[in-house]
C-alpha cells in the first residue's frame, strides 16, 4: 500500500476520535531556565494521574522501561552533569521482574544543565523524553515525545515559568489536524486491512464494532481489602481456639448473662463488649495511618528492604518457638494490671477496659497471629495501612461475633468442646505454619539482595521438611513441651495428618521439570520460576513460537483458516509475564493458544531500529512530537490507530479477513475471564465459517 493510502487511513481514524479511549495519564511541560555563568537548565515536568506511575531512569536490566531524557540542538550545546530526577519516589521489589525497581507517582521533574557552544546566537534546544506509564493492572506503550524551545542568550528564558503551571494537553480530536501530512506519509505504519472477495474494497479493522461482544465486561482491579478482611476474620477464629483465649469465652459470656439481674441489659453489655473488642483491634492500625500520612512511601521502602524481610524471618521463627511451647510472649504485667483495675469504673467505661484486658492477656497467643497479618500487609500492597485496618477489623469482628452470638444464645455454650490438650495442638500446628511463612520473608530478602541462594527447589524442599515435621507431630511421633505424653491421637489430628501428607505430595511435583509452571496456587509465596535450578531460558513462550509481525501472521491465518490472537505485549510488562505464567499455562488455556489460534505477539517496547526511510516524527501540537524510530514505536502506533488502546497486555481476536471478532480485553485477568474471551470468539468464528 502506498504512503498516500496509509495517510488517508490514519487520518480517517484520527478524525473518528482515536484518542477517545487511549489513556494519557502523564502530561509534560517543557521549560528552559536561565542560570548564572551562561548556564541553562532544561526542565521537563511530568504530571501523573492518580494510581499511575512512570519508571526512573535508573532501572536494572530486563525489568521495566527506564525513562530517558536527551537534550540536543543543531546550533550545538554542551551538557553539564547528568539528568536529575526530583519527585515522589517509590523504591520496591518486583516479584515479576525479580529485581528492585524505582518509579515516580504524582509529579516528577527531569532536569539537565547545559551551555550554548555559541553564546552570541540563539539556539533551538530540543528535549526528547522516552518513558513508560503503568498502574497496578496494565502498562501503556512506551512513548517518545519531543519538545523544542528557542534560547536567546541576551534574554532571560522562561524564568517566570514554574513546573507547577498548567501542562500542555495531549493530542485529541480537536487538534488532530495539526499532524503534518509529510510526516505521516513517511511513517511505515498502516492499519491492518483485509481484502474482500471481489478484491477491490479495502476494509480496516473496526475495533468499535466487533462481530460479537460475548457479554464481556472488564472491571478495574482494586485493592483486595475484602480478602484481608476474610484473612483477619479467619485468623481471629483460629486465635479463639488457643489456650490463651478459649477458656475465657464461657467465663466472659456467663459474666454478662448471669451476672446481671436484667438479662436484656446483660446481653446488651455483651454486644457492647464485642464492639469494643472490634474497636480496639481497629485502633491498633491507627499509628500506621499516621506514619503513612507523614511519610507516604515509607512502607513501600521498608517492605522491600533486605533488613526488614530478614527481621520478619527471625520474628516468625521467634513466634514459632513460642507456639511450640519453649517460651511465652507476653506484654508487661503492669499493663494488664492497670487495665484490670480500670474495669472497676463500671458502665460502658468498665466494659471497654474489660475488652482491653482480654486483648492484653491473650497477647501470648494472638501476638504471633497479628504479627503474621502485619507481615502479610507490609508485603501485599502499596496501601498498607488500609489493608492492615481491614485485616485487624476482620480479626476483631470474629471475636465480636462469637461473644455476641453466645451472649444471645447462652445455651450454645454447652455444645462447646471442653478445654484440654487439643488447644496446645492448635498452637503447635500454628508454629509449623509460622515456620513456613518465615521462609517467604527470607526468600524475598534473597531476591532483593540479588544473591539468589534460596532457589525455588530449595524453598520447596524446606517446606516439605516442615510439612513432614507437622505430619509426624500430628501422628504423635514427636512431642513438644506442653504436650500430654499419654494423650491419644484424635480422629481430627489423623485427618489433618493425612491432609498434610497430601500437601507433601503436592509440593514434591514442584521439584521436577515440566512444560508448564507447577504449584501455581503458591505463586505468591514461592520464588519466581526463573530463580530455579531447573530454569532454562529456551525458545518461545511455554513451548509456543508466536509471530512478531501482524502482516505475516494474517497470511498464516488465511492459509490455515484460523482466527488470529493479537497479543500487544512488552518485554518490560510485568502483567504480561503474569498472564503468560499464571493464565496461559493453565491446562485448559494452553491447548487453545497452541491449536485454535494463530498467535502474534507485538512488542511495543522493541528497541530494534526501523530502516531510516521508515523513521519519522509526528507533530502532535503544543510543541510535542512523537517519534517513530523503532519496531516498538511502530506497533505502539499500530495499536492506537486500529484499536484505540495503548495499554498492555491487550488481546484482540481477529478473523483471517481482518475483522475484529469480539470485544478486546486488557490487563491481567482471572483465567475464567480469559477463557471466556477465547472460547466465545473462536466459537463465533467457527459458526460463521
Amino acid at each position: 500500500m502506498k504512503f498516500k493510502n496509509w495517510f488517508l487511513l490514519i487520518l480517517l481514524f484520527l478524525f473518528q476520535g482515536i484518542t477517545a479511549q487511549i489513556k494519557d495519564p502523564v502530561k509534560f511541560k517543557y521549560n528552559v531556565n536561565a542560570l548564572a555563568n551562561n548556564e541553562y537548565e532544561a526542565v521537563l515536568t511530568a504530571s501523573i494521574d492518580k494510581n499511575w506511575h512512570i519508571y526512573s531512569k535508573d532501572l536494572p536490566p530486563d525489568s521495566g522501561i527506564p525513562t530517558e531524557m536527551k537534550l540536543t540542538s543543531k546550533e550545538g550545546i554542551d551538557l553539564i552533569g547528568k539528568v536529575q530526577e526530583l519527585g515522589k519516589k517509590h523504591d520496591e521489589f518486583s516479584e515479576a521482574f525479580g529485581a528492585q525497581i524505582v518509579y515516580y507517582s504524582d509529579k516528577v521533574l527531569f532536569k539537565q544543565k547545559f551551555k550554548l557552544k555559541n553564546n552570541a546566537k540563539p539556539a533551538n534546544v530540543v528535549a526528547e523524553i522516552t518513558y513508560q506509564t503503568c498502574d497496578d493492572r496494565v502498562c501503556l506503550a512506551p512513548n517518545t515525545l519531543e519538545f523544542e524551545q528557542k534560547v536567546t542568550p541576551t534574554a532571560t528564558v522562561d524564568t517566570s515559568t514554574t513546573p507547577e503551571e498548567v501542562l500542555a494537553p495531549p493530542i485529541d480530536a480537536e487538534n488532530a489536524d495539526s499532524i503534518r501530512t509529510t510526516d505521516i506519509e513517511a511513517t511505515n505504519i498502516v492499519a491492518p486491512v483485509a481484502t474482500t472477495q471481489d478484491g477491490l474494497k479495502v476494509k480496516s479493522l473496526d475495533f468499535a464494532h466487533p462481530q460479537t461482544d460475548c457479554g464481556i465486561t472488564q472491571e478495574k482491579n482494586s485493592e483486595n481489602f475484602w480478602t484481608y478482611l476474610l484473612l483477619g476474620f479467619f485468623g481471629g477464629l483460629i486465635a479463639l481456639l488457643t489456650p490463651c483465649v478459649f477458656p475465657m469465652i464461657p467465663l466472659t459470656v456467663s459474666f454478662f448473662t448471669k451476672g446481671s439481674k436484667d438479662k436484656a441489659k446483660g446481653k446488651r453489655d455483651a454486644f457492647i463488649y464485642g464492639f469494643f473488642i472490634l474497636l480496639i483491634f481497629v485502633l491498633l492500625s491507627v499509628p500506621f495511618h499516621i506514619i503513612d500520612g507523614i511519610a507516604g512511601n515509607i512502607f513501600n521502602q521498608i517492605s522491600t528492604s533486605v533488613w526488614l524481610n530478614v527481621a520478619f524471618f527471625l520474628i516468625f521463627l521467634f513466634f514459632a518457638g513460642s507456639f511450640f511451647g519453649y517460651y511465652d510472649i507476653t506484654l508487661p504485667s503492669s499493663i494488664a494490671n492497670k487495665s484490670s483495675k480500670a474495669e472497676d469504673a463500671g458502665g460502658i467505661i468498665g466494659i471497654f477496659f474489660m475488652a482491653l484486658t482480654l486483648v492484653i492477656v491473650s497477647f501470648s497467643c494472638t501476638g504471633p497471629i497479628l504479627g503474621s497479618l502485619l507481615g502479610s500487609s507490609l508485603t501485599g500492597s502499596a496501601n498498607i495501612p488500609m489493608l492492615l485496618t481491614f485485616a485487624l477489623a476482620g480479626f476483631g469482628l470474629s471475636w465480636a461475633i462469637v461473644f455476641g452470638l453466645l451472649a444471645l444464645f447462652p445455651q450454645a455454650l454447652q455444645s462447646l468442646p471442653k478445654s484440654g490438650g487439643w488447644m496446645n495442638t492448635v498452637k503447635v500446628v500454628l508454629g509449623f505454619i509460622e515456620l513456613g511463612l518465615a521462609l517467604k520473608f527470607l526468600s524475598k530478602a534473597d531476591l532483593v539482595s540479588k544473591t539468589f541462594l534460596l532457589k525455588r527447589e530449595l524453598f520447596i524442599v524446606i517446606w516439605i521438611l516442615i510439612s513432614i515435621g507437622l505430619v509426624l507431630y500430628l501422628f504423635g511421633k514427636i512431642r513438644f513441651p506442653h504436650d500430654d505424653k499419654n494423650a491419644k491421637i484424635s480422629i481430627t489430628r489423623k485427618i489433618i495428618g493425612v491432609l498434610g501428607i497430601g500437601f507433601i505430595i503436592y509440593l514434591v511435583q514442584g521439584l521436577f521439570p515440566a512444560e508448564r509452571p507447577r504449584l501455581q496456587n503458591l505463586s505468591g509465596i514461592l520464588p519466581p520460576i526463573n530463580v530455579s535450578y531447573l530454569h532454562n531460558e529456551g525458545d518461545g513462550i511455554l513451548g509456543m513460537h508466536p509471530e512478531h509481525d501482524y502482516f505475516k501472521a494474517i497470511e498464516i491465518a488465511k492459509k490455515e483458516n484460523k482466527p488470529m490472537l493479537i497479543d500487544f505485549t512488552g518485554y518490560g510488562c510485568e502483567n504480561c509475564r503474569k498472564m503468560e505464567e499464571y493464565v496461559w499455562s493453565e491446562p485448559d488455556i494452553l491447548p487453545i493458544l497452541q491449536n485454535e489460534v494463530i498467535m502474534v505477539s507485538l512488542y511495543i517496547d522493541d528497541k530494534e531500529a526501523l530502516p531510516e526511510s521508515e523513521q519519522t516524527s509526528i507533530d502532535m501540537g503544543n510543541g510535542q512530537k512523537k517519534k517513530i524510530k523503532t519496531i516498538g514505536d511502530k506497533w505502539s502506533l499500530f495499536q492506537q490507530i486500529n484499536f484505540n488502546n495503548n495499554s498492555q497486555p491487550h488481546y484482540v481476536l481477529v478473523s483471517p479477513d481482518g475483522k475484529v471478532i469480539n470485544t478486546p480485553v486488557s490487563g491481567y485477568m482471572p483465567k475464567e475471564d480469559f477463557k471466556n474471551f477465547l472460547e466465545c470468539g473462536i466459537a463465533f468464528f467457527k459458526k460463521g465459517k
